[in-house]
């Protein structure tokens, strides 16, 4: 039950404040990366697997350190810091943030707008975009996101409690940030590229099931079934094959990366995307969300009765 009122008073709290503005960990922790990633690199996969050890592992350990030493003083304490470290480390409200200057955009014909405010949430080139492709790069980064910055950490937290969202965050940051396929990454960023799929694996399957179950269950299956192993990462590939199909809007194909357009397969089935796919894969991730919270309060309070039965 404590797990439970955790999560929802997370969620809460994020739908209230969103994400801080200023002082936010996760930007102290993204510099911090920067600086041992300048001095530490080497073209070799054991230095990329020292330098994740080195600026994860301590964290890791001072918040199951902490979290041990107030629970230890009382129960209270502990909620509020499990609540005050999954709200850090979530980010349901910002996903909305950033998508729905898109999908505004979009609806009043502003491309320009709408190119400059997608440009925000994706790191492919956005000038050359039409509305469709930029209604495409919006709501495939809200799918898998809706996975990156919410499900998996839920998960995470479910598992191994405050320590297990900060390990899965701070994991996806230096995904994020070393895990390119590019000549100086290649090797320094493996091990950052290969953690990310380990700890991603259930979460995203999890997430990938609940699209399916609150869109189009028949479509999402297929498309996931079908879609997903031709998408380069194994867990992206399961999340956006299903949520779009789930949506019933056909997403992926080609994309521009540094002036080049890059071939990628199509995800999904159905119409193009535009504005409105944005707001509701919005929805989707939104009632996902809330579908989590009740299953999860649900076994909370059968585990509770049988405990005191």
């Amino acid at each position: 039950m404590s797990a439970a009122l955790a999560m929802l008073l997370a969620v809460l709290l994020d739908a209230w404040l969103g994400e801080p503005r200023r002082l936010h960990p996760l930007v102290a922790f993204g510099r911090l990366a920067a600086w041992t990633e300048v001095r530490w690199h080497a073209d070799r996969r054991a230095a990329g697997m020292l330098a994740w050890c080195v600026v994860v592992l301590p964290l890791v350990a001072v918040a199951w350190l902490l979290g041990a030493w107030l629970g230890h003083a009382a129960s209270w304490l502990q909620l509020l810091f499990d609540v005050v470290v999954l709200y850090l480390v979530i980010g349901l409200r910002s996903l909305g943030d950033h998508a729905m200057p898109v999908a505004r955009a979009l609806a009043a014909g502003d491309i320009l707008g709408a190119r400059t405010a997608v440009g925000r949430m994706v790191s492919r080139d956005t000038a050359a975009l039409d509305d469709a492709q930029v209604a495409a790069a919006a709501t495939e980064s809200v799918l898998e996101n809706g996975n990156d910055a919410v499900f998996g950490a839920l998960f995470w937290f479910l598992v191994l409690g405050a320590p297990g969202a900060v390990l899965y965050r701070l994991a996806n940051t230096l995904d994020a940030m070393w895990g390119y396929r590019t000549d100086r990454y290649e090797r320094f960023g493996w091990a950052a590229a290969r953690i990310d799929d380990v700890l991603n694996f259930l979460p995203a399957r999890l997430t990938a099931m609940s699209y399916l179950l609150l869109g189009d269950a028949a479509r999402a299956w297929r498309c996931w079934r079908v879609q997903a192993s031709q998408w380069d990462s194994p867990n992206a590939g399961p999340v956006m094959a299903a949520g779009a199909g789930a949506l019933g809007v056909c997403l992926g194909g080609a994309a521009p990366y540094d002036g080049v357009w890059e071939a990628r397969p199509v995800l999904g089935e159905g119409d193009a995307p535009d504005g409105q796919s944005i707001v509701r894969a919005l929805q989707l991730v939104r009632r996902c969300v809330a579908l989590w919270l009740l299953v999860i309060t649900l076994v909370g309070i059968v585990c509770w009765g049988a405990g005191h039965a």
